[in-house]
């Protein structure tokens, strides 16, 4: 069964919108839908800045599989192991299992049809040779788009070498782009400044000429044309050139980029190789830079991905460049196409291009002053993980939420850095530890164990790491506990209960002693689920400990008194849980004990109070991407369908979370109290409909994707299918029957 889309994206994909006018390469457009149309694998090639990106996000754009065209960005991604998280993330998908991304990617994609496109492979050609392979040879229905320097190398692979734009596209793009920042264009084709003089397929002048052989300069028009010839058509090079047209002449960006080309080449413009222009254009771009300019462009190339105006204030201010200033220089540069800016779910944001983004990286290693750089972007990263954690506890948690997925690029290079030096192992330990809400929380568990287990393989430095490596432990005893792995789970549980025990560290313990609750709890062993639980709360309260994790921890205390009869106690243990959560703008843990309170108000026959926190509960839980407390509160709706007299619904509803329960992991956890509500409504759906009827409904709510199947549950208009009708003599009201124990899972199984 496959995996599942997180919330974000849509289900069409996730190509971003062009934020400017796409130029020409109409050509070169019908051309790549050709080949698209002839192979299933096609890869665009060419030199740095020619637009491989920019067409094959075009031509994917004008594709409509049936399940989207997905982008995969590989720039920022550094370490082969990364690749396939990379194309989880881009595909929106969540896996609470302990099956290798690549596992996830061939379960969702194999009865898929999906253009994948992948961006920037060429620093990792081998592993994305491998995993295209696989994932063409297991997904008849996938096509895959690579774009990089160098093709991958792999059978039946079709190469679309672009070349740079022709003289007329080059100087439509550069007049474009001008007038994207107001610059009065003279006209090319008529008037004094037109060009003169034989037409060539190169345009006026022959591409040997120097510019003393033509004579009186063209004018403006002219200066235009040999401008984008001298550039060599390369439209990352004409971008940048258009960056100055509101300061400088086409003739005066010209002469200025007619004195280094002499300067490189000893007076042979022509001589230069492609990718010897673009990087004579970007050096040039870069000599014309103030000295405040080049240098917060050299600083910003230690970001791994998109970063805000906060961060670069933070890491690249100070040694002659005030904070105060930052903003003016990155104005600066993104008027000279140096930056980007976009809109992300969390706000403004700026990227620099690959190719950029390296010139400045040498500047910055040339300079001496990488190793501090990289440094202060570690120490940001560190503070907003620290911040992130302590306002996950708060009204701000979406937006925690957003704003870590959108650093997600920035944070892995911090991690990077951190446990790349045995000094620095301590802030490896913390940082992946400090990320527990997003790893539990967003659906992200098989990376955070990556981290973890890399993290507390290390020996960090006994006083500043020891409190540190304690929390990395419980966290991914966290983790492996939602993965069903309790092996793993066991051994760090007991590795941190014994150090923190001999150092008599209360808060260690107290976490220790909550995640083996948690074990017990999914485990079915209530009795000493609850001890464990009670005295982990106890401790919670000795040292003042009040967060998510806390109130997880009361309404995993619910849960095992639900399980055994105690509903009552369960409801009062949740409605405490709802009242600090309302007071602190807690939602997550929140979900969670409209849940159970969900589950006791259907118990009492309250079925029209149960659907209303069960929307809640699963609005909830969707909008974090946690799949577990979707699939729960699908699960229990269709259990309160089935009692409302829709046994139809409640069989698709149920297909649908037969669906998703693979990318959470056994479906209810093979234990009998979770299965007891869905076996009640099976048995009541399965007497109104009949055998077929009922498996025919379950097949259908089976085709759902995830947030289809959540918006079904919802109600949301739009989604809802006819009903099928009920199986003829059917009772008009199955019967209606009180499990013993709560449906609801534990809070070491908490998250999506």
């Amino acid at each position: 069964m496959a995996a599942h889309r997180r919330g974000g994206p849509s289900p069409h994909g996730n190509l971003p919108l062009e934020l400017d006018a796409f130029v020409g390469r109409a050509a070169e457009l019908a051309g790549l839908a050709r080949a698209l149309d002839a192979s299933r694998l096609v890869t665009v090639t060419g030199t740095g800045g020619v637009g491989k990106s920019r067409l094959a996000a075009r031509a994917a754009a004008e594709r409509t599989p049936r399940d989207g065209v997905w982008r995969v960005e590989l720039a920022p991604v550094r370490d082969p192991e990364f690749v396939d998280y990379a194309v989880v993330e881009a595909l929106g998908l969540t896996d609470h299992t302990t099956r290798l991304p690549r596992e996830t990617l061939l379960a969702h994609l194999a009865d898929r049809e999906t253009l994948l496109l992948l961006d920037g492979v060429e620093h990792l050609v081998e592993p994305c040779a491998l995993l295209a392979a696989e994932l063409l040879e297991r997904a008849p229905g996938l096509r895959v788009l690579a774009v990089g320097r160098r093709p991958l190398g792999v059978a039946g692979e079709r190469l679309v070498p672009l070349a740079p734009l022709g003289p007329e596209e080059a100087v439509e793009l550069l007049r474009v782009r001008a007038a994207q920042r107001e610059v009065v264009w003279p006209d090319a084709h008529h008037g004094p400044e037109a060009p003169h003089g034989p037409e060539t397929p190169h345009g006026p002048e022959a591409p040997g000429r120097a510019p003393d052989e033509r004579g009186p300069r063209d004018g403006p028009a002219g200066d235009a044309l040999e401008l984008c010839r001298r550039l060599d058509g390369i439209p990352l090079a004409i971008e940048l050139a258009a960056g100055r047209l509101s300061a400088l002449s086409p003739g005066q960006v010209l002469r200025r980029l007619d004195d280094r080309f002499r300067l490189l080449t000893g007076g042979d413009p022509t001589a230069l190789p492609r990718h010897r222009t673009l990087r004579t254009a970007i050096g040039w771009s870069h000599e014309l830079c103030t000295p405040e300019e080049r240098l917060l462009w050299a600083r910003l190339s230690v970001f791994a991905g998109p970063f805000d105006l906060e961060a670069a204030e933070y890491v690249c201010s100070g040694g002659g460049l005030a904070a105060d200033d930052v903003l003016d220089v990155v104005s600066a540069l993104l008027a000279q196409s140096v930056l980007t800016r976009e809109e992300s779910p969390a706000g403004v944001r700026y990227r620099m291009l690959d190719t950029v983004r390296a010139y400045g990286a040498g500047w910055l290693e040339a300079a001496g002053d990488a190793t501090r750089l990289r440094r202060r972007h570690r120490d940001w990263y560190v503070g907003l993980a620290t911040w992130c954690e302590l306002e996950w506890f708060s009204p701000r948690q979406r937006e925690v939420a957003a704003r870590v997925d959108a650093e997600l690029p920035n944070l892995r290079s911090a991690l990077e850095h951190c446990l790349a030096d045995p000094e620095e192992a301590h802030l490896g330990q913390y940082l992946a530890g400090a990320l527990w809400f997003h790893w539990v929380g967003s659906g992200r568990l098989s990376e955070g164990r990556r981290w973890l287990e890399q993290a507390v393989r290390l020996d960090a430095e006994p006083t500043a790491g020891e409190q540190s490596r304690l929390k990395a432990l419980w966290v991914l005893a966290y983790v492996a506990i939602l993965q069903g792995d309790t092996v793993a789970a066991l051994g760090a549980l007991q590795e941190c209960r014994e150090e923190a025990e001999r150092s008599a560290n209360d808060t260690a313990l107290a976490y220790a002693e909550h995640r083996t609750g948690c074990l017990a709890l999914v485990t079915d062993d209530m009795a000493r689920a609850e001890t464990l639980l009670r005295s982990a709360l106890r401790r919670y309260g000795e040292i003042g400990e009040l967060n998510s994790n806390v109130l997880m921890g009361q309404v995993e205390l619910a849960m095992t008194r639900a399980f055994q009869g105690d509903l009552s106690d369960a409801v009062r243990l949740c409605e405490d849980v709802r009242r600090v959560c309302e007071d602190h703008g807690e939602r997550w843990a929140r979900a969670y004990a409209l849940y159970v309170l969900a589950y006791a108000a259907w118990s009492r026959g309250e079925p029209a109070l149960a659907r209303e926190l069960l929307t809640e509960s699963l609005d909830s839980a969707h909008g974090f991407h946690d799949q577990l407390g979707s699939v729960l509160a699908v699960e229990l709706l269709a259990l309160v369908t089935v009692t409302e007299g829709d046994a139809a619904e409640a069989a698709v509803l149920q297909g649908a979370a037969s669906r998703m329960w693979p990318s959470v992991g056994l479906p209810l956890f093979g234990s009998a109290h979770y299965n007891t509500p869905h076996e009640l409504c099976e048995t009541a759906a399965r007497e109104r409909l009949g055998d077929a009827g009922y498996e025919a409904c379950a097949r259908r709510g089976a085709r759902l994707d995830r947030s289809e199947a959540v918006a079904r549950a919802l109600r949301r208009p739009g989604v809802r299918p006819r009903p099928v009708a009920p199986a003829a003599g059917a009772p008009a009201e199955p019967p209606h029957a009180k499990p013993a124990a709560s449906p609801t899972r534990g809070g070491g199984e908490t998250t999506g």
